[in-house]
């Protein structure tokens, strides 16, 4: 848990940390298990020690329209859903069998209320670069795929080809293509 705050999310005293530690709820979740569902609404943060989550919509029963793919070593959430406090449209559902550190709502605010300091933890709940720049559709396929390859190119290895395709919004197909004409370059 040392990671926990990568840089750019603050700087804390070692008691600081200690006391961000201590109200950390530590939870182990199977494969497919979710700890967020369409119509709930998001009251913590994540951070993952090991495993794998996908937060999707589901298309059909069959389909799911992934928004976010997320491993070990990073914080996930429903950024709307908790910033807003509204009903998320999303699943957070376990890929892989995974341990989990979660930061409920009320503990952050608790956290808020003894140091201002914890109020740097905000970056948190700011969207992530990657998903603005996906969701950019002036970018071509190969240009999201590179995207990828060059900012957490540790998805490729955590998840399959068809969730890197829902991910980068482009179809298995289409990847593929990208992928076959980059090698070969």
């Amino acid at each position: 848990m040392s990671a926990i705050l990568p840089g750019g999310y603050g700087n804390f005293s070692h008691s600081e940390m200690d006391l961000l530690r201590s109200v950390l709820l530590s939870k182990e979740v199977r494969k497919g298990i979710s700890l967020l569902k369409p119509g709930q609404i998001c009251q913590s943060l994540y951070f993952i020690s090991s495993g794998s989550f996908i937060q999707f919509k589901e298309k059909d029963e069959i389909d799911q329209n992934v928004i976010d793919l997320h491993v070990e070593q990073e914080w996930m959430l429903n950024q709307q859903s908790f910033v807003k406090q509204q009903p998320s449209e999303t699943f957070i559902q376990a890929y892989t069998y995974s341990t989990v550190h979660e930061l409920t709502i009320t503990e952050l605010h608790n956290l808020i209320n003894r140091s201002p300091v914890f109020f740097q933890l905000a970056r948190l709940l700011e969207p992530t670069p990657s998903r603005i720049t996906l969701f950019d559709d002036q970018l071509s396929p190969a240009e999201k795929y590179k995207f990828v390859l060059e900012t957490r190119p540790f998805l490729l290895q955590a998840f399959p080809l068809k969730l890197i395709a829902s991910y980068l919004k482009i179809t298995p197909e289409t990847l593929s293509r990208v992928r076959e004409k980059l090698s070969k370059n």
